[in-house]
């Protein structure tokens, strides 16, 4: 429940960085930041495929490092992290130097990896709750205040994916990273809560299609009206709505009675915000 607000102290400090100091100073503070994050998120997200090539005790026996004069501070790696940290420090030092879109995205879907397998969520209901807060954070931030479109265009690091237009004003559309994994955790809880039960991904793939719905419509809307959108003012709605559906067909009543009020809720604040909708 506190997420919201941490993102919302989060996104606005950004804003007040980008307002009172020079963009520049920011952005290279930032990309040096997320250069270290970049090798370790890259480095992670190749590591299982590197694994299967390397000795198995390079995967095995653990490496523990001290810096030099802060003895109590220590790092643990395997050999075989140090061998995926090779093609993640290249890439992430390529797109350092040369800010490719393509590079940004990349490293913007390994940090999209690393963080829906590392959140986890205890239950449907704790889910719906989290998207439930996100759904307001991102109307408020979106619709209400200039504050995340403006941190969004300035922030130049890997927290978007990019999609060149042939726009020369708006040279690129732009898909938030927490449009992703935010919904994302939730659609890999739906898989997790299939395999619990032993069966074949069934709520998942509902849960799935709801998110491609609600990104779809995402678009559609945003060229429409050819302004910036809250994405989870669609997608929220749909991956509830979609997974709400299948518990009906399913007969799982204990979990449709809570879907249902928080998709009525989604619904009622999306026609409130957005006439769009009202049809």
């Amino acid at each position: 429940m506190r997420f919201p607000f941490v993102g919302s102290a989060m996104l606005l400090s950004l804003f007040l960085l980008f307002k009172f100091l020079s963009k520049d100073l920011v952005n290279t503070v930032l990309t040096g930041y997320f250069f270290v994050l970049g090798i370790v998120a890259l480095s992670a997200t190749l590591l299982p495929f590197i694994k299967r090539f390397l000795p198995k005790h390079w995967n095995e026996d653990v490496i523990v490092w001290r810096f030099p004069y802060f003895r109590s501070v220590e790092i643990e790696f395997t050999r075989s992290q140090v061998v995926a940290g090779i093609p993640g420090t290249f890439f992430c030092a390529w797109y350092a130097l040369r800010k490719h879109w393509l590079a940004n995205n990349i490293l913007g879907l390994a940090f999209c990896i690393q963080g829906i397998e590392m959140l986890s969520l205890g239950s449907f209901k704790t889910g719906a709750i989290l998207l439930a807060g996100l759904f307001v954070y991102d109307i408020f931030w979106v619709f209400f205040t200039p504050v995340m479109v403006s941190v969004a265009k300035s922030f130049d690091a890997p927290i978007k994916l990019l999609f060149p237009t042939a726009d020369a004003v708006r040279p690129f559309s732009m898909l938030g990273l927490g449009d992703i994994v935010i919904p994302g955790i939730f659609v890999a809880l739906a898989l997790r809560f299939d395999v619990s039960r032993g069966k074949q991904p069934q709520y998942f793939k509902s849960a799935f299609l709801g998110y491609t719905v609600g990104l779809v419509l995402t678009i559609v809307v945003m060229n429409w009206f050819q302004a910036a959108q809250p994405a989870l003012l669609y997608i929220v709605p749909s991956v509830i709505g979609f997974l709400a559906a299948h518990c009906i067909w399913n007969g799982d009543v204990k979990q449709v009675c809570f879907f249902a009020y928080i998709f009525c809720f989604f619904i009622l604040i999306s026609m409130l915000v957005h006439p769009f909708l009202c049809f």
